[in-house]
């Protein structure tokens, strides 16, 4: 063996057994931390807090260290996707040209457990130059950055979780209910309604929901099974098979939709008249009063109707002003996301 080689030696860390009741009694005491928070909360300051944000013309800017620098992000996220113009300015950032972002219009909201972060104490002097409000949010009293600010929010803290009272985590958590609390209560100040919380989601469940018109979804065009009345049923199950939308849409000349025949109606059309139904004009055996739906139409709206007894039905012909313009299928709808 090579002399210099220092071989490497496994240590052995004792890991205590976690069982259900530890983990419980954990929980209960996080719990009993929190409560402590709710009910030591300063309810008058945070309504200060809220007026503030609500006379704010410009932008509300978070800013945090560490864990109270992610919190700070996302709580902004919340607020932006609420209706509340946010941004997250790292304070490290800021020092070195992004506090040219800041105006006298911003409000300013500084997060830290301690209320003695040395990047947040050096920021304070030039986002005041800048001429913006500047609110501390800590959980100590009378720190530092409560004193260099215009306003302060106390988030009371009898001890952290951490069996050392180190880990920032019940602090953390305090941190996330007061700013996700207070976008809510913006919102709700702002009366912002479940159509405009949509279009802050356009891609999502809630959003395709509330925002995705029939037009949006439907098929057109050629895609459309289309066929006119006088056409033999033989000759309607090209077009039928064709499109792959288990029906087709017998339509006049001129346009408008006359009934549909599906699947369905050529198997009771075969076993009420036999074979020589397939020389029958369609019009004889289509269903003559189909529930049709309009392009403008939410597209929740439509699936949701089409799953409305007595009879379940798996596609809408989509009519404007008596002439179809299109077909919407529950699984042109179920793959749209909603």
């Amino acid at each position: 063996m090579n002399g210099n080689h220092v071989p490497c030696i496994a240590r052995e860390v004792d890991v205590l057994p976690v069982s259900a009741a530890a983990l419980e009694l954990l929980f209960k005491e996080q719990q009993r931390f929190l409560n402590y928070f709710f009910d030591n909360l300063e309810y008058l300051a945070v309504e200060e807090f809220c007026k503030a944000c609500l006379a704010c013309k410009g932008a509300i800017l978070f800013t945090g260290i560490g864990k109270s620098g992610f919190i700070a992000q996302k709580v902004c996220q919340t607020l932006v996707s609420t209706g509340t113009k946010a941004v997250f300015l790292n304070p490290t950032d800021a020092l070195h040209g992004d506090i040219g972002i800041l105006s006298r219009e911003d409000l300013l909201v500084l997060v830290s457990k301690s209320g003695a972060t040395d990047e947040l104490l050096r920021l304070v002097p030039y986002a005041r130059a800048k001429g913006a409000r500047l609110v501390a949010v800590t959980s100590v009293r009378g720190s530092r950055l409560d004193a260099a600010c215009d306003k302060s929010v106390h988030l009371p803290l009898e001890r952290e979780l951490c069996p050392w009272g180190l880990a920032p985590v019940t602090s953390a958590a305090t941190q996330m209910l007061f700013g996700d609390t207070v976008a809510i209560a913006l919102m709700q100040a702002k009366q912002m309604t479940q159509d405009e919380y949509a279009m802050n989601h356009p891609s999502g469940r809630i959003g395709k929901r509330l925002m995705l018109r029939v037009a949006d979804v439907m098929l057109t065009g050629s895609a459309v099974p289309r066929v006119p009345p006088h056409a033999a049923v033989m000759a309607v199950l090209g077009e039928l098979t064709a499109k792959g939308v288990g029906c087709v849409l017998v339509v006049s000349g001129g346009g408008a939709l006359l009934g549909t025949f599906t699947d369905g109606d050529l198997r009771r059309a075969l076993q009420s008249r036999g074979a020589q139904v397939m020389s029958t004009p369609v019009e004889d055996v289509m269903h003559r009063t189909p529930r049709t739906c309009t392009s403008s139409a939410k597209a929740i709206d439509a699936m949701q109707d089409m799953e409305l007894p007595p009879r379940k039905v798996a596609f809408f012909p989509v009519v404007d002003e008596g002439l179809l313009v299109g077909i919407v299928t529950l699984h042109g709808l179920v793959t749209a996301g909603l």
